[in-house]
């Protein structure tokens, strides 16, 4: 699928607000892309798309998750996780789209995962640091996308990781092994 056509697609299912987000994303996830040599296709598709499921209800997102058959361990956690994995199994239904590394970028992007691709990379830490993000431990990831993204997504993860326990929330398991695998990296 064509990226002006992608785009067509997704305004479609967001608001304007999200819709503007998505745009951000893709356009950091290209310069992103750029600087580390990767597909720019891939990111821009899998960037475009990431936020696809991410304005139906809990209800539907409920039904999506039953009726594909995905992992059921993902209604134990916060409904934010679940466009995720849903966004990335209607794009492959409806849009034909079979690339893994697109699809496991939408699939992960609010969790990450042990094993990320460098298009998962990028497109995980893009939507994390999108021009329009302002909050602690933000510009710290900016910059470090600039040089490693491995280390941009650790501490992505870590700084999530933080917050959610300050939240006295629970955390996605894929969160704690991408972090764990980054770091291990990270010490060799």
């Amino acid at each position: 699928m064509h990226i002006e056509e992608a785009k067509k697609v997704v305004k479609k299912q967001l608001t304007t607000k999200r819709y503007e987000h998505t745009l951000r994303v893709c356009d950091t996830a290209i310069e992103l892309a750029n600087h580390y040599g990767q597909s720019i296709e891939k990111v821009a598709l899998a960037s475009i798309f990431h936020d696809y499921a991410k304005c139906h209800s809990k209800e539907t997102l409920k039904e999506h998750i039953i009726s594909y058959q995905l992992p059921t361990q993902l209604l134990d956690f916060h409904h934010e996780l679940w466009h995720g994995p849903v966004g990335a199994k209607l794009v492959e239904k409806r849009y034909d789209i079979s690339d893994e590394n697109v699809l496991n970028a939408i699939r992960y992007h609010t969790t990450g995962r042990q094993g990320m691709s460098p298009i998962e990379l990028i497109v995980f830490v893009s939507d994390y640091i999108e021009p329009a993000r302002n909050f602690p431990g933000v510009e710290e990831v900016r910059e470090l996308a600039k040089v490693n993204i491995e280390t941009a997504a650790r501490i992505a993860l870590k700084n999530t990781i933080i917050y959610l326990l300050h939240k006295n929330a629970t955390i996605f398991p894929d969160t704690f092994l991408a972090y764990n695998e980054l770091t291990k990296r990270r010490a060799k």
